[in-house]
């Protein structure tokens, strides 16, 4: 089955709830809260707010800075959504790329070995009191102790856990462990330390899904591939809506069509788009930004 999820912030409370309304009504699976501290509202006051005006959407963080992150403070936050929303969070981690985001906590972004050493070790803290258990660490990355998080409860028995990101160490990480791995498509980080290269070719991409296959070896119940599409355009003329975008990723307008990063044409061009992501990727989750929800909910009903 295909699912779509809105990914939104919160500007002012009137906005912020009828957009949760209406991802609900579309057919939205989740509505996500983007989560950079400083830049955007608090994803879990945001997201709870929605579960008050909603009855099915699922709710998380896509996805929560595990270098920023303390493991306690985020497990309460999540079980606390889950309580408030009846059972319908999702946890979202990824290893944080932002520098302004270390700094504003008192810590230095490390280099991408430390950032994903730092993302594991949070992870599977967050997992282990989430589902009850006593945690400790001690490293250099994290240092917690005697922890347990014993109310508030998740009502639901395992919160989703998805993994956001490109790297091939956490790629193999989330096929092993994770309900849903997040294909982000995020090559390096630029120099304005919040857009990234894009890893949007055919070979990159196989080169990430080859990860994410080698970590589940084995596993009954692989996880879920799902694509953060940064652009989604209804149009006739798909060509032209796609060339500066193209241009930008340095793709061919023909490549960039056919990375599941992007939906771009007429309702049928999408349909058919996001049947071939399917068949060729095993992607059957999309993550759109707020602007998409309008564009995108009259051809909703045929893509879910």
């Amino acid at each position: 089955m295909t699912t779509f999820s809105l990914q939104a912030t919160p500007t002012d409370t009137a906005s912020w709830l009828g957009l949760a309304r209406r991802a609900e009504s579309a057919g939205f699976d989740a509505l996500l809260a983007a989560d950079h501290p400083g830049d955007v509202t608090a994803p879990f006051v945001a997201l709870a707010a929605a579960a008050a005006v909603t009855s099915t959407i699922g709710l998380g963080s896509y996805v929560s800075n595990a270098g920023v992150r303390e493991p306690m403070l985020l497990a309460s936050d999540v079980a606390t959504l889950d309580l408030v929303s009846g059972g319908r969070a999702r946890l979202g981690i990824g290893a944080g790329h932002t520098p302004a985001e270390w700094r504003a906590v008192g810590r230095e972004r490390p280099d991408v070995a430390g950032r994903v050493r730092r993302c594991l070790a949070v992870a599977e803290a967050v997992r282990a009191l989430l589902d009850g258990d006593e945690v400790t660490v001690d490293s250099p990355e994290l240092a917690i102790r005697d922890a347990r998080l014993t109310s508030p409860r998740p009502v639901q028995q395992r919160v989703p856990l998805t993994i956001g990101t490109a790297n091939s160490t956490l790629l193999r990480w989330a096929g092993a462990h994770a309900d849903v791995v997040g294909l982000t498509g995020f090559g390096r980080t630029l120099a304005d330390g919040h857009t990234h290269e894009a890893r949007w070719r055919t070979d990159q991409i196989e080169a990430q899904l080859a990860c994410v296959a080698a970590g589940a070896a084995g596993r009954d119940d692989p996880p879920a591939l799902e694509a953060l599409v940064q652009r989604v355009v209804v149009t006739a003329d798909a060509e032209a809506a796609a060339a500066e975008h193209a241009r930008i990723t340095g793709l061919s307008v023909a490549e960039l069509l056919a990375t599941p990063f992007v939906l771009i044409g007429t309702a049928d061009e999408i349909v058919a788009a996001v049947a071939a992501h399917e068949r060729r990727w095993g992607v059957t989750r999309f993550v759109v930004r707020a602007d998409a929800l309008e564009p995108l909910a009259p051809v909703l009903a045929r893509l879910t």
